[in-house]
């Protein structure tokens, strides 16, 4: 029997549920990054044991997912472009600047998600909303008035909890379509011997980038079918009081979705807006997962601030984790 499909009466009742509106202040502009305090950065700094860091960036470049055969259209996104201001060949063959300083420059043109990048709060709106209730036309074309990305910048470090969902389920790779439950978190977690608290970054793998990596192909990951979290997780979330989570699907979560027709992304609609959460999308796990394997600790430091952009609604970076 085919699951019941979200309605937009499951989104207010989920709204109303979940709302973290005013809890830190009518003011505030950053969400759930409030629940990591400097004591939990000072605990997290003493998982560093070895000295190890592992980048969970895919390199910025025109080999990235965007525009990928995909059924679903790209919303403008591209790969970054990165063009060469001044070049070495200049330099030996004599073009230099008035200064004579024989150097090299470039540039690079890129949508703000189109690799490894966190999702701000002035992202996604529910209705006419964004978090903490400003009216989303506080996002103009001259930027994010509220919730801009920038206002996050001392943020995204504390604790990370990696969650290897795939491997704990057998699987080297989720199927497509397959929604992570509450259940399913909570079973990674005690195979792993973690527990997951008030303000962690939590970073899930479903083995989804990993498969389009070996396959040399992204075709249907930018905006296609893909594993990720269910709605129910929403729950989840809100019972851990985890300062952001990310995934190393293009979405987080469950595609295709579980709602009706008209209503897509309905998981975003509600952790973003709502509940205030700062979300990772295409983050890559795999070298993480291979190295919580073999030690067996699934927890570490973990620094990934947002480029300071001002007004921007989302930001490229390159997570650490630091074992």
């Amino acid at each position: 029997m085919a699951a019941r499909k979200l309605t937009r009466q499951d989104l207010r009742d989920a709204a109303e549920k979940y709302k973290n509106w005013g809890k830190w202040g009518k003011n505030d502009e950053i969400g759930t990054l409030n629940f990591t305090t400097p004591e939990d950065i000072v605990a997290a700094a003493q998982l560093v044991k070895k000295g190890k860091v592992i980048s969970l960036a895919l390199n910025f470049d025109q080999f990235g997912p965007q525009g990928a055969k995909s059924k679903y259209p790209s919303l403008g996104r591209i790969n970054p472009l990165h063009v060469m201001l001044r070049t070495g060949t200049d330099a030996y063959s004599g073009v230099l600047d008035h200064r004579g300083i024989r150097a090299a420059d470039d540039m690079v043109v890129m949508p703000l998600q189109c690799g490894t990048q966190w999702d701000g709060l002035g992202h996604v709106f529910y209705e006419n909303s964004m978090w903490n209730g400003y009216d989303c036309r506080e996002v103009t074309s001259f930027g994010a008035q509220k919730c801009g990305i920038e206002k996050t910048k001392n943020k995204m470090v504390g604790r990370g909890v990696f969650l290897d969902v795939a491997h704990a389920l057998g699987k080297e790779r989720l199927p497509d379509g397959y929604a992570i439950t509450c259940e399913d978190l909570d079973k990674t977690a005690k195979a792993q011997k973690v527990d997951v608290g008030r303000g962690d970054y939590v970073i899930v793998r479903t083995g989804q980038m990993e498969d389009c990596l070996a396959r040399e192909s992204w075709d249907g990951y930018p905006g296609g079918d893909a594993p990720g979290f269910s709605f129910e997780t929403i729950d989840w979330i809100a019972r851990k009081e985890i300062a952001a989570l990310a995934s190393d699907t293009w979405g987080c979560e469950v595609r295709p979705n579980e709602s009706e027709p008209g209503i897509n992304q309905p998981w975003h609609w509600i952790t973003i807006p709502i509940m205030g959460l700062t979300m990772g999308e295409i983050f890559y796990v795999g070298e993480l997962a291979k190295d919580c394997a073999e030690d067996r600790v699934y927890e570490f430091l973990f620094v990934a601030p947002a480029l300071p952009i001002t007004g921007a609604v989302g930001s490229p970076t390159n997570p650490l984790a630091i074992k």
